[in-house]
């Protein structure tokens, strides 16, 4: 796809894929309420708020009165603006079966749905999402851009890293650079962690202060355009303890040969394998405790996921993170992640910041 396509040849095509979906499942129109999945169809900015409803011939979002000017400016479909949702969409439902997204849809929801409709909607699961794994031209384009924006907010944030400085303050100023330089937000919650934090993989930034001698992860991603970068980088501050400077080279090394290792045709569990092959020969394969990698889109945890267990192929236009990890609890962590893009010949890392062995007066240099 070109990507010099505009919105509403990008939106036809996804449209084309999605009837081509609902003929072979033989239903005769499909409900979207997952906002993702409305935002990837109609391009409207508050999808958290609309539904999108396809048919073989037509396809409509529907929203509610405080959007008649976002509808207008920017859902590619024609907007029906009624809090009685259910019954216009009753009214555009040709005869035949309504499918419904199950993995989004409550109980609740569907029997409202059925009563609107005066028929029992039909489950389906992942069916966009699955033809959301493959990104096109402009979806590539606004993920590369989000991701030079998380490159820029990161070395902001390091000229700020300093013994003394609380974690939480760390990540404000990472939120802060985003906003100010155009992106939507955050695409999750900043991650900062230093110290015996550096072991939570998870460890959203605290009050914590970071002292000299810590590790500090660092795990942002911008969002712009609805789509979302991820990317984690640690760094030392001061004197670092040479068993964790050992322990970030093997995770860089595993990290390394993963990413070498994702290519079209590969799957999700032989890249996944790679980077524990690597941390295990350094006596670190108990403490990755997580899956390698997820992807990447309008959503920050879409498939394909890179895990030990996962059958996908890899494809051209996939878009995953490439994350190992290793944690030892009250003592310290180290993670690093890029976010690549599968391509034709290889892949194509996005995420720019170095990622080699880095401590906080050489970044302020």
């Amino acid at each position: 796809m070109s990507a010099a396509m505009n919105a509403a040849d990008v939106a036809a095509q996804r449209l084309a894929a999605v009837r081509t979906a609902l003929a072979e499942r033989e239903v005769a129109a499909l409900l979207v309420t997952r906002p993702a999945n409305v935002r990837w169809l109609s391009g409207f900015t508050a999808p958290e708020d609309a539904r999108v409803l396809v048919t073989a011939d037509d396809a409509w979002l529907f929203t509610d009165g405080r959007y008649t000017a976002q509808a207008a400016e920017t859902s590619v479909l024609p907007a029906v603006i009624d809090r009685s949702w259910r019954t216009e969409v009753a009214a555009r439902l040709p005869s035949g079966a309504l499918a419904v997204e199950a993995e989004h849809l409550t109980l609740a929801g569907a029997a409202a749905l059925a009563k609107a409709t005066d028929r029992e909607p039909v489950r389906t699961d992942g069916l966009i999402a699955h033809l959301r794994r493959r990104k096109d031209a402009t979806e590539i384009d606004a993920i590369r851009r989000a991701a030079e924006l998380t490159d820029r907010a990161y070395a902001h944030v390091l000229t700020h890293l300093a013994p003394g400085v609380r974690e939480v303050d760390l990540a404000l100023e990472i939120e802060r650079f985003v906003r100010s330089e155009g992106g939507d937000g955050m695409a999750f919650d900043v991650i900062v962690a230093s110290g015996v934090r550096s072991a939570m993989p998870h460890g959203v930034a605290s009050p914590k202060v970071v002292e000299a001698g810590d590790l500090v992860t660092f795990d942002l991603g911008a969002r712009v355009d609805g789509y979302c970068a991820d990317m984690t980088r640690t760094v030392g501050v001061g004197d670092v303890a040479p068993a964790h400077r050992a322990l970030f080279g093997a995770v860089l090394e595993a990290q390394e040969a993963a990413v070498a290792a994702v290519a079209p045709g590969a799957t999700a569990h032989e890249v996944d394998a790679v980077a524990r092959t690597v941390l295990a020969r350094h006596g670190q394969g108990d403490a990755f405790v997580h899956s390698l990698g997820h992807g990447v889109g309008l959503e920050i945890h879409e498939g394909p996921g890179l895990a030990p267990r996962a059958d996908d192929v890899l494809e051209p236009g996939m878009v995953v993170t490439v994350e190992p990890g290793a944690y030892h609890p009250g003592d310290a962590g180290v993670r690093i992640e890029d976010l690549v893009v599968v391509t034709d010949a290889g892949a194509e890392v996005l995420s720019r910041s170095p990622k080699g062995w880095t401590t906080v007066p050489d970044a302020a240099a």
